[in-house]
């Protein structure tokens, strides 16, 4: 088990600007590799918007129909919007271990685990960074996103988790550069999760998360 503190769990009920986000998110890490606040889980959801990773191919923003931001993470383009759970994990990796790919794989073991929890099986695909599950139809399909950044060895951004989006507002963009596989959600697959069951299961996989990322000896 960890010894260190528990990372703030913080929830923004209502829509989130983008920017106010970012803003927000840029003025913790400062804060957390100053010492001068704790680490932060903070769940959200946005306005309808894309956002451009540093790999971000214009050719795959299709109809940019809503606001694009630059989002400064890894990644490509992604969709936010109602309906979408976002996690936004700051964590200073200085004391949880310096491996972004271990990092990286063991937020996405959160997500699987907490859906799991509400009844779906989820799973890592290679060479495809996010969740995965099946769809009614049989074919894979993505139902949630990650896109980290890591400044000072602390840790922005985190994972998107599509609980009732309009699956729609995907058409406008080729979703993190992956046009062959479709995307899903919760209540498309006939799981009529709450926010507050989501978060609920999100907080019973978090200690083992933070496990993970425990400091080693």
């Amino acid at each position: 088990m960890s010894l260190l503190p528990l990372p703030e769990w913080a929830l923004s009920p209502g829509l989130t600007a983008y920017d106010i986000a970012l803003a927000d998110m840029e003025a913790r890490a400062a804060a957390i590799h100053a010492d001068d606040a704790g680490e932060r889980i903070w769940l959200l959801e946005h306005p309808p918007l894309y956002t451009a990773g540093t790999s971000a191919d214009p050719a795959e923003l299709l109809d940019p129909r809503f606001p694009v931001y630059d989002a400064g993470r890894g990644g490509r383009y992604t969709y936010h919007g109602p309906g979408q759970r976002v996690g936004y994990v700051q964590l200073d990796l200085t004391r949880r271990g310096r491996d972004v790919r271990a990092y990286v794989s063991a937020l996405e073991g959160w997500v699987i685990d907490a859906l799991a929890l509400l009844g779906v099986e989820a799973r890592r695909a290679e060479g495809r960074i996010g969740i995965w599950t099946d769809a009614p139809d049989g074919r894979e399909a993505k139902i949630g996103a990650i896109g980290v950044r890591v400044k000072r060895w602390v840790t922005m951004h985190g994972f998107s988790l599509n609980v009732a989006p309009d699956l729609a507002h995907f058409g406008g963009i080729v979703p993190c550069g992956i046009a062959e596989f479709p995307v899903t959600s919760l209540a498309a697959l006939g799981h009529l999760a709450s926010f507050a069951e989501v978060d609920a299961a999100l907080a019973r996989a978090l200690p083992a998360f933070l496990d993970k990322l425990s400091p080693k000896d």
